[in-house]
C-alpha cells in the first residue's frame, strides 16, 4: 500500500508540475506558475531539468525579459535574476534549443547589434553579454565560466569630452566558434573571433583572434599551446 501510495502521489506531483511549467511566462500568472512549477526543484544548474520537461523550456519566476525580440528555441532555460533587454533600437536576441543562462547573467542589445546563440551553449552565473553596433554570435556547446563579459563596442577617447558623452563606436563582431571553452572572468572584446574548440584560460582579455583548438592565457590572451588527442600525453 505504501508503494501505491507514493506512486500516485509522484504522479500527481509530476502531473501538477507538468501544468505550472505549461502556463509558466514573464506575466503576472505566468512568473505565479513558474514559482509554483519551480517548487521543491534545487538551485542553479538543480533546477535546469525544468526546462527539458516542456518544448517551450523554463524562464523563472525572478527572470526579467523586456526584449522585445527574443527568440527562443526549445528547452531554453532562463535561470534566477537573468536580465535580456533591449535599448536605443537594438536588434535581436536569439537563443538556439537547450541554451542555458544561469543566474544574474545580462543579455543587452543596442544600436542595431544582435546576439545569437546556438544549440547547447551554456552561459554560466555573472556573465555579461552587450551588443552594440556589432552582432555577438556564440556557437554550439560552448562552455562559459561564470563573470565573463563580451562587448562588440567601446567608447571615443577624444579630449576635452566626458567618456559617459564620447560616441559609441565598434571595430567589429565578435565570434565563439562551435566546443569553445571559456574560463572564469573572461573578458572577450570588439573585433575578434575564437575558433571552434580553442580554451581562453581563466581571467584572459581577448583582444586578437584565437585560432581553432588553441589554448590561450594572459592579458592580453596569447596562444600557449594547442590541444592534444586525448591519447597524447602533455609535451
Amino acid at each position: 500500500m505504501r508503494k501505491l501510495y507514493r506512486s500516485i502521489r509522484n504522479q500527481i506531483k509530476s502531473r501538477l508540475r507538468l501544468f505550472w511549467l505549461n502556463c509558466s511566462g514573464t506575466g503576472g500568472f505566468g512568473r505565479f506558475a513558474a514559482r509554483m512549477a519551480s517548487l521543491n526543484s534545487g538551485a542553479y544548474q538543480q533546477r535546469a531539468y525544468l526546462a527539458d520537461l516542456v518544448p517551450k523550456g523554463f524562464v523563472t519566476a525572478s527572470a526579467v525579459v523586456t526584449h522585445p525580440d527574443l527568440r527562443l528555441g526549445k528547452h531554453v532555460y532562463l535561470g534566477d535574476k537573468v536580465i535580456v533587454s533591449r535599448t536605443n533600437d537594438g536588434g535581436a536576441v536569439e537563443l538556439g534549443d537547450h541554451v542555458h543562462l544561469y543566474g544574474d547573467s545580462f543579455v543587452e542589445t543596442g544600436m542595431r547589434g544582435s546576439v545569437f546563440i546556438d544549440a547547447g551553449t551554456h552561459v554560466q552565473p555573472g556573465c555579461h553579454i552587450h551588443a552594440y553596433l556589432e552582432e555577438i554570435r556564440i556557437g554550439k556547446q560552448v562552455e562559459i565560466a561564470p563573470g565573463c563579459g563580451f562587448y562588440c563596442y567601446d567608447h571615443g577617447t577624444a579630449l576635452g569630452v566626458p567618456i559617459m558623452e564620447q560616441t559609441l563606436q565598434s571595430k567589429g563582431g565578435i565570434r565563439v566558434g562551435d566546443g569553445a571553452w571559456i574560463g572564469y572572468g573572461v573578458t572577450v572584446l570588439q573585433g575578434v573571433s575564437i575558433g571552434a574548440g580553442a580554451v581562453v584560460a581563466a581571467g584572459a582579455v581577448v583582444v586578437h583572434d584565437i585560432p581553432e583548438n588553441a589554448i590561450a592565457a594572459g592579458v592580453p590572451a596569447r596562444v600557449i599551446r594547442y590541444r592534444e588527442a586525448a591519447d597524447q600525453s602533455p609535451s
